[in-house]
């Protein structure tokens, strides 16, 4: 397999530190594999392969000292092993691997992590999400491993979960699914929706209505969490969450996130005020903050929720006219303590008085007194109060001129 930008020469050296060790299999696994085949079959855009993730039937560390002691030390470089089965990181003539060792795993109880173990290249095949990323290239044997049917799935389109209990096993599946055909237009396979939404139907998230504790095991909220981030970092972000909105998906995060007519608005918005997309989702939420909290997101990014309801309280009960000059927002809000990211997530929401929020945001709170205090000591002011009334005052009149 011929991998634009990545030389004849790495596979060369892991192949001959391989046949060394008598290691049977070593390959090349997950994205690298399938968009490959997207490129070399389906004439979809080569975008490069950042990470090249390997299997090793075998001690991955091992190869990598096999390895060095083949071609020396100088063209490896950044060498870190880490995990129980020896995963090694590694820049090999400046092109990023990772290697691990073949692991098998099984599910003790659903949504729980996995429990895993060393096994063989088709065990560790079977443990992917997808048919499309289940695929290999053995660099031992010079053969393509696709024991899913992964390459028609590529070739229809289609995205398929790998097994019967995948979303029961792990129900962020769900919103990879969203990012994967998002991200490369793929339709969810009609057994894959199916199997949706017979585990929505079961499994008791109930987070909007019973105590969390009792309803998701921890590792759930992080690796949904993790997930999400990937999602609205890294994807076609819109389309992603449309999805899960026509699966009928969203009640994995909070029932009513399913129906939020203002999600794509409110994110735009928040994009457009640099903010992370994150807290501006989990504002359709039924309690934000609690979602944030079981989230483990940021604890700025959970103060800044929990700032902005406060905000929306204070506008629904001191609420100030539209027409009220820009001094006095500001000093209305900037008495408050609000921090700009929490009144910034507040504009995403459009309350009555998102204008005034908005422009305090952008232009008002940056506006400042045209004179120093060292200016007005050095005409004759006397250090004091005053000088701190009179600067307030210059900078008032400021922001008021800036109507």
């Amino acid at each position: 397999m011929d991998l634009p930008g990545v030389p004849s020469s790495v596979l060369e050296a892991l192949q001959g530190a391989a046949r060394s060790l008598g290691i049977p299999r070593l390959a090349l696994v997950g994205g690298a594999v399938r968009d490959q085949l997207l490129h070399q079959r389906c004439g979809r855009p080569w975008l490069g392969a950042p990470d090249l993730d390997w299997v090793v039937e075998g001690d991955a560390a091992a190869l990598v000292a096999e390895l060095v002691r083949q071609i020396g030390g100088e063209r490896i470089t950044g060498v870190q092993e880490h995990g129980a089965f020896g995963t090694v990181a590694l820049q090999l003539d400046g092109i990023p691997l990772d290697l691990a060792t073949a692991r098998e795993e099984h599910y003790p109880a659903p949504a729980e992590n996995p429990v895993v173990r060393a096994g063989s290249l088709h065990a560790d095949l079977a443990r992917r999400d997808f048919t499309i990323n289940a695929m290999a290239f053995d660099l031992v044997a010079g053969e393509l491993i696709d024991l899913h049917h992964g390459q028609e799935d590529l070739a229809s389109g289609q995205l398929r979960f790998l097994h019967a209990g995948s979303v029961e096993d792990d129900p962020t599946r769900v919103i990879r699914a969203a990012r994967y055909a998002a991200r490369l237009g793929f339709q969810l396979a009609d057994e894959s929706l199916a199997q949706i939404h017979s585990t929505m139907a079961q499994w008791p998230w109930g987070w909007g209505q019973r105590d969390a504790a009792l309803t998701a095991p921890p590792a759930l909220a992080t690796r949904l969490r993790m997930e999400l981030e990937r999602l609205l970092d890294r994807e076609p972000w819109p389309q992603a969450l449309d999805l899960l909105e026509q699966w009928q998906a969203l009640p994995l995060l909070d029932p009513q996130l399913q129906s939020d007519p203002r999600r794509t608005q409110r994110l735009r918005w928040a994009q457009r005020l640099g903010l992370p997309l994150m807290p501006a989702l989990l504002l359709g939420a039924v309690h934000p903050v609690a979602l944030a909290q079981r989230l483990q997101i940021p604890g700025k990014q959970q103060q800044w929720l929990q700032q902005c309801g406060a905000l929306g309280d204070w506008l629904e009960e001191t609420p100030l006219p539209l027409q009220a000059s820009p001094s006095v927002w500001s000093a209305a809000i900037e008495h408050q303590g609000w921090p700009p990211e929490a009144v910034a997530l507040a504009v995403t929401l459009k309350p009555k008085h998102w204008k005034p929020l908005l422009r305090w945001w952008g232009r008002w709170r940056r506006i400042q007194a045209p004179q120093t205090a060292r200016d007005l000591i050095a005409a004759g002011w006397q250090p004091g109060l005053a000088i701190g009334d009179e600067l307030r005052r210059q900078r008032s009149a400021a922001q008021d001129r800036s109507r």
